[in-house]
């Protein structure tokens, strides 16, 4: 009796473990989905999408499933269901989608971090976006760069070099990303980093190292380690808008001014969106500045005839002017023609991310498949900018192709800052500080990396041990 209870418990069990694994691997779906492997139950495919390549081509694991199964291929990603899309019809289609079908979406740490499943900046559409990305350009859009920052940047700029070139070498993307963060927290909400008892470079420093982390909320794992640093972070924030709420006449030119002044005529602005605005807008500062330059750095490492061409450039800038000493201005900026295609040229081959991340509200169908609701999608960016047939040789650094391509092939295959009504803000001041920082490179000092650690995907961009660099004056 006993031993046929126990074989029908072991049935049971059988029956139900089948059942459910037969479900995970066949999604219910009110249509056809795309092509692809669920993975295996509860991790899905995520063990071999966060095995780093050391390649700045798409991470192998959207490569190879892309050759196997077409264009569209379905996942799950640490859990979630999932569709990756290299398919330029399909990717335009959703990104035009959004605030109907789609809504804007990020992995479960970023998600928590953002708050984003409550009041979040990052999920807004319409008349709120609107009023966001507003507030946003007024403070470092191009009119604010051509008027106030390009001569603040060139002050930053040159107090940061000649700190470095007293020391025997600067971890480089960490060095930049705390001098763009500290700057940027400054316009925006009045942070003084030698007075905050907050370091915002390693905090954000280590958010950015822990993207692809498992979201295990239990002591010890990055993830807690990452919920804690956003507690502390929102924490003051929190007290910095409270502040202003009591003393309104405090910078309020500055973005945390205008956003606590507004508080009372536009009613969407409550503190929580406003805290999370400042927190996300600082994490973007961060990681993407310091990316870009990195790999710049790099790069030109590697390429002596552009950096010669660059000091060219800037060299003729400085001798164009009336005063040797004078500051940067916006008609130079402008000029930089090869600076700017250094730019290009980078951004192109080192987006810090693999894809936009959309989720699902509603069925959506396309192409013959249909999407359910709640599922996530990634649009592979990094397969219009490593597009051979746009840009020939695309894992070559070859900052010269800029002068011959044809500008219908740039406007569709060209979008390191993202796409329809979430084209990034800061694109214009991500520029025009990576050129500011050029030109005083260039012109002051040498520069030699001393310790190279490799660059990989996970499939996030990421740099090992680091790209370590020794600054010299050439004055002395």
């Amino acid at each position: 009796m006993r031993n046929t209870v126990e074989l029908c418990v072991v049935a049971v069990v059988i029956i139900w473990f089948t059942w459910w694994f037969r479900r995970w691997r066949n999604p219910k779906c009110n249509g056809v989905l795309p092509p692809g492997s669920m993975g295996f139950p509860l991790i899905g495919e995520t063990l071999p999408l966060i095995i780093p390549s050391y390649s700045l081509d798409i991470h192998p694991f959207i490569k190879t499933r892309l050759q196997r199964y077409g264009p569209i291929f379905k996942t799950n990603i640490m859990g979630r269901p999932a569709v990756v899309s290299a398919d330029s019809e399909f990717n335009d289609y959703i990104i035009q989608q959004e605030g109907r079908l789609v809504e804007l979406w990020y992995m479960d740490l970023l998600s928590k971090l953002f708050d984003m499943h409550g009041e979040s900046p990052t999920s807004a559409v319409g008349a709120v976006h609107k009023y966001i990305r507003s507030a946003i350009l007024s403070n470092i859009g191009a009119e604010s760069i051509k008027e106030r920052l390009l001569p603040q940047f060139q002050e930053l700029i040159n107090k940061t070099l000649r700190a470095w070139s007293t020391q025997s070498s600067v971890e480089i993307k960490q060095a930049i990303g705390k001098m763009v963060v500290n700057f940027t927290a400054k316009r925006m909400i009045g942070y003084d980093a030698e007075k905050s008892n907050t370091n915002l470079g390693m905090v954000y420093k280590r958010i950015s190292d822990s993207i692809m982390s498992l979201p295990l909320n239990i002591p010890g794992t990055t993830y807690r380690k990452c919920l804690k640093d956003r507690k502390e972070m929102i924490s003051m924030f929190r007290d910095m808008l409270k502040e202003r709420r009591l003393s309104p006449n405090t910078n309020k030119q500055d973005l945390l001014g205008k956003l606590s002044n507004d508080m009372d005529s536009e009613k969407f602005l409550t503190p929580e969106l406003i805290v999370h605005l400042i927190f996300g807008f600082l994490f973007a500062s961060f990681d993407t500045i310091s990316s870009l330059l990195t790999v710049a750095l790099k790069f030109l490492s590697e390429n002596p005839s552009a950096v010669e061409e660059l000091k060219a450039e800037h060299e003729a800038i400085i001798r164009s002017r009336e005063n040797r000493n004078s500051s940067l201005t916006w008609d130079e900026y402008k000029s930089m023609t090869f600076t700017l295609q250094v730019i290009n040229e980078t951004l192109r081959m080192a987006n810090v991310l693999p894809g936009l991340l959309r989720r699902t509200v509603k069925d959506v169908s396309i192409k013959g498949f249909t999407i359910p609701a709640g599922w996530t999608i990634m649009l592979v960016t990094p397969a219009k900018l490593l597009n051979p047939n746009a840009f020939p040789n695309p894992l070559e650094f070859n900052p010269w192709r800029w002068k011959e391509l044809d500008s219908y092939v740039v406007s569709k295959n060209f979008t390191p800052f993202g796409g329809g009504i979430r084209q990034c803000a800061g694109a214009e001041f991500t520029r025009a500080f990576a050129a500011t920082f050029l030109h005083v490179l260039v012109t002051k000092y040498r520069w030699t990396i001393t310790k190279e650690g490799r660059i990989y995907r996970n499939p996030v961009l990421g740099f090992g041990k680091g790209i370590h660099v020794k600054f010299s004056d050439k004055e002395n």
